[in-house]
Formats: C-alpha cells, structure tokens, sequence
C-alpha cells in the first residue's frame, strides 16, 4: 500500500490538527457536579490521597494513563530531529496505546539531551502517571535513563525500542525455532546492529535460554570481539565474544539465526547461502530490510523470514507488545516490568500464533488462508484477542515477581479483556474475533 506524502500530512492535519484528544469521564451538567467535580468536593479525594498514595489509583486517573516520553535525539529512521518535531511519533504511539489496550496516554516531549536532565524532569513528573514508555532516546543515553528510573519509581519503566522489540522478536525465535526443529540452547546467533534495539534483543535471548557467548553483535565498527576498543560502550562490551570473525560475513558462516537492527541491503543472497540448514532470519530494519523477503527465500527456500514490514509474512511489529504489557502491568498496579513479565509477554505471542485464525482476521488482512506455519509464526497486530492473552500473562507474572499491588482472578479478568476489545470495535481499530 503506497501512502504519499501529501496523504500523510492530509492524515494529520484534518479536522481537529493532531491525533489526540481528551474527553471527560464524569458529568459536568450542573452546579452540583461543578462542586463534587472541583472546590469544594474535590477536597476529599485529596485528603484521601494524602492519607494513603495508594488511593491516587482508585480517584484519580492514573491508574490507565502513561507518559509517553522523548527527547527526540533518535525518531524512527530519522535520527535527531529534536524534541517538537517527535511530536507525531508520540502521539502515534499515543493512538496505538488507546486503540489496541484502552490505555490513555500523555505524550511528553522533553527539550533536553543531558541523561540527568531528563531523568530529573521525568522523575518530578511520575506522580502524574501509572508508568512511563520512553521512547526514541538515542542509545547509550536511553540505557543509562532507563536504568535510572527504574531504579527511582515505583511504576512501571519501559523503553519500547529496547524490550517491544525484544518481546516480538523473542516470540517469532520460539516459534521458528520449532519450526526449524533446533533448541534455543544449541544455535549460534548474529545479530546486526548494537544500539538500543539490538543490544537488548541480545539480552532477552540470553532470558529465553541462548548462552550469551553463542551471539555475535556486529555494528558499523564490526563484529563486537572480546579485546576490541575502538566504537565500544559497556552495553556492547557485554556481548564481545572470542571470534576470529571480523566481517558480518565471516560471522554469518553456518550461523543458525540472523536478527538485523541496522540499516537495508547489507545481507546478500550469498551471505544466506552459508548459514546453516533451515536458516532463521529476522531482516527488521525499515523501511528496507537487511535482505527482501523475495532475496533471501530465493537464495534458501528453506529460510524462516520476518521483517518489519506489513506487505511481508511474519511482521515483527511493537504493536504486538507495549500496548499489552502496560496494560497488564497497570490492572495490577505493577511497581515495574520485570524480566519474567516480558518473557511471559514472549511466550502467549507466540503461543497465540498457533491458534486457529478467526474469519474475521484473515478478512482484514485480505488472506484467504493463515495457519501456524512457515509464512505465520507470528500474530496480527489486528486481532484483538492478543490483548486477552498477551496482557493476563503479564499480569500473572507481575503477581508471581512480587511487583503487583492489586491481585486479579486471572479468568475473570481474561473475560474482561475479551469484553474490552470488542468494544473497541466500534470505532474499527481492530478485526474482529
């Protein structure tokens, strides 16, 4: 589907500007709604917060509401654009909050560059909200901030570029790794690119089973080897491994998965030729992968292929996690997202993809035929029962770790979810079930 420029711009620009909005949730008809709603009635509901900070989450809104937040110093494939003109991406993200999870969002753009200062001003902002989505922050700074913050908050942390590409692109390595009949333990794995995304991808692996010393980080230096000094960070230097190879192409020889985080074209036919049977390839750069889908299965029919974008099989695509995993962590209240949240958030992905399609989808999609396989080892960010097994298994981690402060009936609040997204039908963001 071919958007032009002109179409983009009509998009954002229509109506009311933007693609944001607020809309109150309690009456406002008459003098005494005015007086419960502000002075003097609202007076109450802040002594009951004084009393008990708890209690923010039951008169307040922040129980569904998230900060989105940049400082536009890496948007997308545009790189630093400055905080304003991140504007659109975050409240994009904003859209996609609201319309797959039901969670409300403030985008915040920050005009500040210094990790202190940005961390300052986000963690003076936190009372507002129930967690924080950092997003677009160049690497290293977004680790150093991430790691600031949730070492400071009390809500839920997340950089989205790191872990809701992990949690995707951890869900479609399960399953194509049973469809390759290999073990997590036992492949060798490359991965192109080591910034945000891909450093922590590396890291969510290591969760899901893969000795560290079995992945290969190569950038724009080259491979990440145990001794090298020039362009390496501490977030690299964690995954510098004893290797004789030098090259992206020395390091692909018999390698079982590829993951590419970087830039189009740099994997050729050849390259894929010499990895090892039934190859796993995941080419995510956008808005043109490290080799085409028709490329690499030309050079290996036998390939297992997904990339970043939505004309090919097998998208890997956030959608499929943050939406979730906030909404998970909000319903129990959660103090933070731990490891065992997002690999939770890994598996019912990936256990989703197994299920029977419903009609509905494939309709949305224009397919005729979906089922586990090859070209479907993921789900479609469109079919709302993600959000029913997606977000109740982050639930049920939260509550394992120790994290959540609300318990749930897990089947009770599967029900819920199920009721949530069809109501969301309504205004046509997702297929239905």
């Amino acid at each position: 589907m071919e958007i032009t420029r002109e179409d983009a711009l009509e998009y954002h620009a229509r109506g009311r500007p933007g693609k944001l909005a607020i809309a109150i949730t309690k009456p406002c008809a008459g003098q005494r709604d005015l007086s419960l709603a502000y002075t003097p009635g609202v007076a109450e509901a802040v002594r009951e917060i004084q009393r008990d900070p708890e209690a923010a989450y039951r008169y307040t809104a922040r129980g569904n509401l998230v900060a989105v937040v940049s400082n536009g110093t890496a948007v997308l494939g545009l790189g630093q654009t400055g905080a304003l003109a991140a504007k659109p991406v975050m409240e994009g993200k904003a859209l996609l909050f609201k319309a797959f999870a039901d969670v409300d969002v403030f985008d915040l753009e920050i005009d500040a560059t210094d990790p202190d200062e940005v961390v300052r001003i986000v963690r003076a902002l936190a009372p507002t909200f129930g967690g924080i989505n950092l997003e677009d922050i160049k690497a290293p700074d977004c680790f150093l901030i991430e790691e600031r913050l949730r070492a400071i908050l009390d809500i839920p942390v997340f950089h989205d570029d790191q872990h809701g590409t992990a949690i995707v692109t951890g869900a479609a390595l399960l399953n194509a790794l049973e469809l390759a009949d290999k073990a997590v333990h036992g492949v060798r794995t490359v991965i192109s690119g080591a910034g945000a995304s891909a450093i922590a991808t590396a890291a969510f692996f290591v969760e899901l089973g893969m000795p560290r010393e079995h992945i290969t980080l190569v950038d724009t230096t080259g491979v990440v080897y145990a001794g090298r000094t020039a362009n390496m960070n501490p977030y690299k230097a964690r995954f510098a491994v004893e290797t004789r190879a030098r090259t992206l192409a020395e390091a692909l020889e018999g390698a079982d998965v590829f993951v590419g985080l970087s830039v189009g074209g740099i994997v050729s036919p050849e390259m894929v030729r010499r990895m090892a049977p039934r190859p796993i390839l995941f080419a995510m750069a956008n808005p043109d992968p490290e080799i085409t889908y028709a490329d690499a299965r030309a050079a290996r029919p036998d390939v297992l292929m997904a990339t970043g974008r939505s004309d090919d099989p097998n998208q890997v695509n956030n959608v499929l996690a943050f939406p979730f995993v906030f909404r998970g962590a909000l319903d129990v209240r959660a103090r933070a997202i731990t490891e065992r949240m997002k690999v939770a958030a890994a598996r019912a992905l990936a256990a989703l993809a197994k299920e029977d399609v419903p009609p509905a989808v494939r309709e949305a999609y224009g397919l005729t035929h979906l089922a586990f396989g090859p070209d479907s080892f993921l789900p479609k960010p469109l079919a709302p029962r993600v959000l029913a097994w997606v977000a109740p298994a982050v639930a049920e981690a939260a509550m394992v770790d120790g994290v959540a402060r609300r318990p749930l009936d897990l089947q009770a609040y599967r029900q819920e979810l199920v009721a949530r997204a069809h109501r969301r039908l309504a205004g046509g963001a997702l297929a239905a079930d």
